[in-house]
């Protein structure tokens, strides 16, 4: 139970949001600023489409020494899911601390006005009734920040959230006013770095397509051993950026003051590992390190992404605010029992998937079964996806490739994630009664979940939602959704 003083702050921070919100067209929530010297600094460095394919992770196909000696220096998560498989409704979430599915905010690509340089001719705003992470940290007298990409599935301003906000992505060396050097002296910072991570384009081509292992879920074809093969050569690229950036941090006499969030926000561009609700799509390699976290550590508890945003507000001594679903990872009573991650509409492609990881199981329930797993989709005419598609018209793939490239796909997925980490036999219909329990106990955290967080995935888009994503994407919009309101 939080304390009647965190409580206070927390009514007070409202009754200031709604006299804002009288004159205010827009999600501004202008705080005035307080003192905070001395606080510890808070750096997430955010990395795009990278699964834990890390020597710390115990891979055994490269070595990472710059990612290995931050987890030395802090705690490793074995066990840290985001709560969806694609960027946006995950980035929406944790920069609230809330399921993206619980502030509207799911739809991928959703709420945007203007899309690589269209602007809509229709759409639907929305306006969120709580603060942002940066708003919070700006108004507790931090300098903010963001080198790189927002993908916010709500309207904000953010020159409201951040001091400095650029949009090229990476690291400009905190120099000339970049990262942390517009603060004022001695002022801590809450900053984020985005890092392209797996799309990182021709890295050096230290590994080779021999070299790696192909998953099982996949055919053993040089196409998905090259794909596969490039992601590590990205993992060695993001592992020379890391030492850059703890290199400035050291030059600037500020690596001992500042806790460091290091993860991805889901897997790489693998078939099953981006978009989907698989562990290679959702669990991600999480490193925590700096002031206050024990150096050394390997946990592998549950952790959801939602705890970065509440942690990071912890260490730097601000109070949750009871809105938040995300929990201080740091505290003696933290303990998850399960985690849950959502997929809806990712670009043009309309689905609902809804997933449920605890200790032992994966639970998925598929709510769009008239539709296969891999149904038109902006990956479809690349080249992994097409050789998935093709051998299976040929009939060259086993029946565990098959399940994924065929047309149907089960209401309901269980895995025993002991037993069967790449999530591949389906215990749905099992006769052994400790897993028919345990999916029955999935089947009602599930829905117990989606009525206590209100999950408004369970609601159609708009009208005007759907015009936006057909003005972005044309004729590629083809579910049966976009009939009605097609002109």
């Amino acid at each position: 139970m939080k304390s009647t003083k965190g409580t206070l702050l927390v009514f007070v921070w409202s009754a200031v949001f709604l006299s804002i919100n009288a004159v205010a067209a827009y999600n501004s929530h202008l705080l005035e600023p307080v003192e905070s010297p001395g606080q510890p600094n808070i750096l997430w460095i955010y990395i795009e489409d990278t699964n834990a394919w890390m020597s710390c992770y115990g891979d055994t196909v490269i070595q990472t020494p710059n990612i290995d000696q931050l987890a030395g220096e802090g705690i490793r998560f074995n066990r840290a899911y985001m709560t969806s498989g694609v960027c946006s409704p995950t980035r929406s979430a944790i920069i609230t601390g809330m399921y993206q599915t619980s502030i509207g905010a799911h739809e991928h690509y959703s709420s945007f006005s203007m899309f690589r340089g269209n602007k809509m001719e229709v759409w639907d705003p929305n306006h969120l009734g709580v603060k942002t992470l940066p708003e919070i940290f700006r108004a507790a007298g931090y300098y903010t920040f963001n080198e790189g990409k927002f993908h916010y599935n709500f309207v904000f301003d953010p020159d409201t959230l951040y001091h400095r906000h650029a949009e090229k992505m990476g690291f400009k060396g905190a120099e000339n006013g970049t990262e942390w050097t517009g603060r004022k002296p001695g002022q801590p910072f809450f900053g984020q770095i985005q890092l392209i991570g797996g799309k990182f384009k021709n890295p050096e081509p230290v590994v080779k397509p021999e070299d790696v292992q192909v998953h099982p879920y996949y055919p053993d074809h040089p196409i998905i051993r090259e794909v596969t093969a490039n992601h590590y050569n990205t993992i060695l690229e993001l592992d020379k950026e890391l030492e850059t950036i703890v290199a400035a941090l050291k030059r600037d006499g500020l690596y001992e003051n500042t806790v460091i969030f290091f993860f991805s926000d889901h897997g790489c561009n693998l078939p099953r590992h981006k978009q989907f609700l698989y562990d290679e799509s959702i669990r991600v390699p999480f490193i925590l390190a700096g002031p206050k976290v024990p150096a050394g550590k390997v946990r592998d508890d549950l952790v959801s992404s939602l705890d970065i945003s509440a942690t990071s507000l912890e260490l730097a001594n601000i109070p949750v605010p009871d809105n938040m679903h995300g929990m201080d990872m740091l505290a003696d009573g933290f303990h998850r029992d399960y985690v849950i991650a959502a997929r809806d509409r990712c670009d043009f492609t309309i689905d609902r998937i809804r997933a449920v990881t605890s200790k032992r199981y994966k639970y998925i329930r598929n709510f769009m079964t008239d539709r296969p797993y891999l149904q038109p989709n902006y990956r479809s005419d690349w080249p992994e996806m097409q050789i998935l598609e093709e051998l299976y018209q040929q009939g060259e793939l086993n029946e565990i490739q098959a399940h994924f490239a065929g047309p149907e796909r089960p209401a309901e997925e269980f895995y025993d994630l002991q037993e069967d980490p790449h999530e591949t036999i389906n215990l749905v219909h099992s006769v052994k009664r400790e897993h028919a329990v345990a999916l029955a106990e999935h089947r009602d955290i599930l829905n117990r979940w989606i009525l206590e967080t209100d999950d408004k995935g369970r609601f159609p888009e708009s009208e005007n939602a759907l015009r936006a994503v057909i003005d972005r994407w044309g004729d590629k919009a083809v579910n049966p959704e976009y009939d009605e309101v097609r002109n």
